[in-house]
């Protein structure tokens, strides 16, 4: 009787699925949106809550995260934040530096694993140093989060539908099997587009400047998701953690913007213009 009734039921399960995702995204949604307009200290405050919720997430995907260094990890995290907040990032991500030197020693000493730590502080730290340092922008800052936030987001959607409509070799089979290169250029794609409406839109400069960028951020997104992927494979789980229903966790909604964020940041330290978002949004 039941194996005869399974396959009705899979289309309402999957009815059900979508539902509390859309519900999810419905309640969220306007939450992340509103402190990222607001930004300073409210923006700061979604942050301190998102890595708190990251590192949890992380002690499901590494071995070797003890109570004592996901304490660690998720104080100086919050430490980071605050400084770059007050002052900048570069005092943050020395502080931040300390006290992954202090993880690695006490693993070390304790004969745990080293590269636990090696990998979750900056992990979890560079992405919000970057993200507050380019929301303090006063001039760019907003436009600059929700630009990269898109940018993200339409990575992701153009390269699920070029994935799934073009299909072809696989980009990293042993690590994420469902992703192609086609889905890579696709997101690319996505991404340019993103990139050369926000500098029309917005008056930014050259649109292939910033289109050309966007796609660079597309590759390095993908990379996160790819690496994400990886730790879960790893760890033998589907999702990074329940916290967000329909969704799984924190770190599956933003494992692309993890690494883009990084990137969005050091692109701007080289580029070396007048002020953060600036130095990431404006092309001649």
């Amino acid at each position: 009787m039941t194996e005869t009734s399974s396959p009705a039921k899979a289309p309402a399960a999957k009815s059900a699925e979508l539902r509390t995702r859309i519900i999810s995204a419905l309640v969220l949604a306007p939450v992340v949106l509103g402190l990222t307009w607001a930004g300073g200290w409210f923006f700061a405050g979604l942050l301190a809550v998102a890595a708190v919720i990251m590192v949890d997430e992380l002690s499901t995907l590494l071995s070797g995260l003890s109570l004592t260094m996901r304490i660690m990890l998720a104080g100086f995290a919050l430490v980071a934040i605050a400084l770059t907040v007050i002052g900048g990032p570069f005092v943050a991500i020395l502080v931040s530096m300390t006290g992954l030197t202090f993880a690695v020693t006490i693993a070390l000493l304790t004969s745990s694993s080293a590269l636990s730590p090696a990998i979750a502080f900056p992990y979890v730290i560079l992405p919000l140093v970057s993200l507050v340092w380019l929301r303090q922008d006063p001039d760019f800052g907003r436009i600059a989060i929700f630009w990269l936030l898109i940018t993200v987001w339409a990575t992701d959607t153009f390269a699920y539908f070029a994935g799934r409509g073009f299909g072809g070799p696989k980009l990293a089979p042993k690590l994420s099997p469902n992703k192609t290169w086609a889905g890579l250029i696709g997101g690319m794609a996505g991404a340019a587009l993103v990139g050369a409406i926000a500098a029309t839109w917005f008056g930014l400069g050259s649109p292939i400047g910033l289109g050309f960028v966007s796609a660079i951020l597309a590759v390095v997104a993908q990379a996160g998701d790819v690496f994400e992927s990886a730790l879960k494979r790893r760890a033998g789980v589907k999702d990074s953690g329940k916290i967000i229903p329909g969704h799984g966790g924190v770190l599956d909604r933003v494992d692309g913007l993890v690494t883009a964020a990084v990137g969005a940041a050091l692109i701007s330290m080289l580029h070396v213009a007048a002020t953060p978002a600036a130095g990431v949004l404006l092309w001649p």
